[in-house]
């Protein structure tokens, strides 16, 4: 294989609201957790178990901003990124890392309430927020072979 890929796929329900930061020049960063849950049946006890895996998620500008505007916490969202590990100190200057999602593509899965005006599609919302290749209409309904 002549290179590499770091993709990510996650669908999960958000733990928090979006948390803005903003920099001069007009640039944003939005972060928010989001939960994955696992749900399986052991099999020598027959009991129910659930794992719950956070993950630490990160959108720039328009996006983030999008994201700040309509994503609440318990929302349900498709998230596509690459994992980025980020080393840092704390306050008692040891080492410390944390690995982070950069969003790339994300789409709203929770349908939006009557009483929300904000979205007037009851679509869920795609955002494609570094996308620079053209579309290719594959999604159209009249490009189907039946």
């Amino acid at each position: 294989m002549a290179g590499t890929i770091n993709k990510v796929i996650l669908i999960g329900h958000t733990g928090d609201e979006v948390k803005m930061h903003y920099f001069e020049g007009g640039n944003s960063i939005g972060r928010f957790p989001l939960a994955t849950n696992e749900e399986y049946t052991n099999r020598t006890t027959g009991e129910r178990v659930s794992n719950t895996e956070w993950h630490n998620i990160v959108v720039r500008n328009k996006a983030a901003e999008i994201c700040e505007k309509y994503l609440k916490k318990g929302d349900k969202v498709y998230i596509e990124g690459r994992l980025k590990t980020r080393k840092w100190t704390d306050d008692k200057g040891l080492e410390r890392y944390s690995t982070e999602i950069q969003c790339t593509d994300f789409t709203f899965l929770t349908p939006k309430s009557e009483n929300q005006q904000s979205v007037p599609s009851t679509q869920p919302k795609t955002v494609q927020p570094d996308t620079s290749q053209p579309t290719t209409g594959v999604g159209d309904v009249d490009d189907l072979p039946f």
